[in-house]
């Protein structure tokens, strides 16, 4: 089977690997790249456990040919912290013992640091939303919203006024 090169910037770092064609982005992440932070789930879009941002937007890489994210920036859970800082959300997380089992939880990061960024005072259903294609079956969310409501407040206070 051909390979076809692929270019885009992974958390910050320019990236380049050849992918097969059909080949989706979480195999090129957790497998070309070495990024284990999306989790392979459902295969089928539906649990949230692969969520990535990619350019800001948060998507299913089980579903996402890699070769349509030529030039495009993707962040992952491992591109969160600042060195050994964990980002708000991280931290907000462990303080409200969001991951149980932790498997939903990158994906759960991710789709609500897509929400903080483009919303940084979200209502509680903007949260609910934000992350209604995000599966858990260990927290029932409540610890899952409260960290993110935690995290949203963090922010604003480190800034004054938002991010």
């Amino acid at each position: 089977m051909a390979k076809k090169p692929l270019q885009f910037n992974l958390n910050g770092e320019d990236r380049a690997v050849f992918v097969a064609d059909g080949e989706n982005l979480l195999d090129t992440l957790r497998r070309g790249v070495g990024d284990l932070t999306p989790k392979f789930g459902c295969a089928q879009g539906t649990c949230g456990a692969c969520t990535v941002l990619i350019d800001g937007e948060p998507r299913m890489s089980c579903l996402t040919l890699s070769e349509t994210i030529g030039g495009s920036r993707v962040e992952t859970t491992a591109g969160l912290g600042d060195g050994g800082k964990l980002h708000p959300l991280q931290d907000a997380f462990m303080r409200n013992f969001s991951a149980q089992c932790g498997y939903c939880t990158p994906g759960m990061l991710m789709a609500a640091k897509a929400l903080l960024d483009r919303n940084p005072a979200p209502s509680r259903d903007d949260i609910v939303q934000a992350i209604s294609g995000n599966l858990c079956r260990c927290t029932g969310y409540e610890p899952i919203i409260r960290a993110i409501e935690e995290a949203a407040g963090m922010a604003r206070g480190a800034t004054g006024a938002g991010r």
